[in-house]
């Protein structure tokens, strides 16, 4: 706390960097969701567990191995409908949900296709993703620091003095609340256009490093 109230005042010379590192998807991330409605509990259960194991069969077809598949134990509740302020009974709905992960993105049109076939009937998110975000995190806080350093170096030689000893540095979010007073100071200038380059999956970082000034 003491650093942050120190940042606000004029002691030296503070400088916000940002770097973004882009990387082509290697995974899909696939949420989905089997669900049946009927009058009697028993025959909902009935029907999703043969669903579930339809959906298995597809997914193990498709290569995606048992442990690519997180799957969440069959869930029932009481299913209503409103109609003019009156509620009516529908029936019982049983489903379970599943998060599938597969590195084939050559076929997830095909896959997405026969999990609907075989009784998905909710697909509530297909996502892709790279391994090994951590080191392009890694990587895209070293170049934002880089980069806050190199801003910090051209002011001070524009005003004549010399970049003396790193007195704080400071973690922000790039997608955070916040930051909107830093866009546009970004030492990263292509990191907007990354964010948008399609195929792509974009890791940003960002930071305040604050230093001393010396003649």
């Amino acid at each position: 706390m003491q650093d942050k109230q120190m940042i606000k005042q004029p002691w030296g010379i503070s400088a916000y960097g940002a770097a973004s590192v882009k990387k082509a998807p290697d995974l899909v991330r696939v949420k989905l969701r089997v669900v049946r409605v009927e009058k009697d509990p028993q025959a909902a259960f009935t029907l999703v567990n043969a669903d579930v194991r339809a959906v298995r069969e597809v997914l193990r077809g498709h290569g995606v191995p048992d442990s690519a598949v997180d799957g969440s134990r069959l869930d029932l509740k009481s299913d209503w409908d409103w109609n003019s302020g009156k509620k009516r009974f529908v029936g019982y709905q049983c489903r379970a949900a599943f998060t599938v992960t597969s590195a084939n993105l050559d076929s997830v049109q095909a896959l997405l296709i026969d999990l609907v076939g075989a009784g998905a009937s909710e697909i509530d998110a297909v996502e892709f993703d790279v391994t090994g975000k951590k080191q392009l995190r890694d990587e895209a806080r070293r170049r934002a620091v880089e980069a806050a350093r190199a801003k910090a170096e051209l002011y001070a030689s524009a005003a004549g003095v010399r970049v003396g000893d790193l007195l704080h540095l400071e973690d922000i979010d790039p997608e955070g609340s916040g930051t909107e007073r830093y866009k546009g100071h970004g030492s990263a200038p292509d990191a907007a256009d990354e964010s948008l380059a399609p195929g792509h999956v974009v890791v940003s970082a960002a930071v305040i490093l604050g230093f001393a000034i010396t003649q």
